[in-house]
């Protein structure tokens, strides 16, 4: 078995974003309006794993997708979701980092070069484990969103 080695994102200022799906929406559009004010390109994040993704629905039942489609379908449904929420904001710079990675690895490695952290709140009493992470170990400023309601 050989092993993979996972390059994670790099990047020079700029807004980042950590998005799992729709739940993350109201951090996105959150996202786009900071980057927007703040006149910097915008990164949409999608950590994956293979127990967190969702299956390609192009894979028959009973098989498993390799992982070049996961990351495939994932960078597609991140890219169609950020570019949805975009509104008036057509013009900003935005680039999408799909990344095998745990939660919140990738957002804490790219929060060292980024003006601002967003993330979505779990929506329950507390913040969320990963939102936890991202507050307590960010080099940037971080501002955790409650999802819509």
């Amino acid at each position: 078995m050989g092993t993979r080695t996972v390059e994670l994102p790099r990047i020079v200022g700029g807004v980042v974003v950590g998005v799992d799906g729709l739940k993350s929406a109201r951090a996105l559009r959150t996202a786009i309006e900071e980057a927007d004010r703040r006149g910097c390109a915008l990164h949409v994040v999608r950590e994956w794993t293979l127990r967190t993704a969702p299956r390609p629905p192009s894979c028959p039942p009973g098989s498993v997708p390799a992982l070049s489609e996961y990351e495939t379908w994932l960078a597609e449904v991140t890219d169609k979701l950020a570019r949805k929420q975009l509104g008036e904001n057509q013009n900003l710079e935005i680039h999408v980092h799909v990344v095998h990675v745990r939660s919140p690895e990738a957002l804490l490695a790219m929060s060292e070069a980024a003006e601002l952290l967003v993330i979505s709140h779990s929506g329950g009493r507390s913040p969320g484990p990963v939102a936890d992470q991202c507050v307590r170990g960010a080099k940037c400023p971080v501002l955790v969103v409650r999802p819509d309601p």
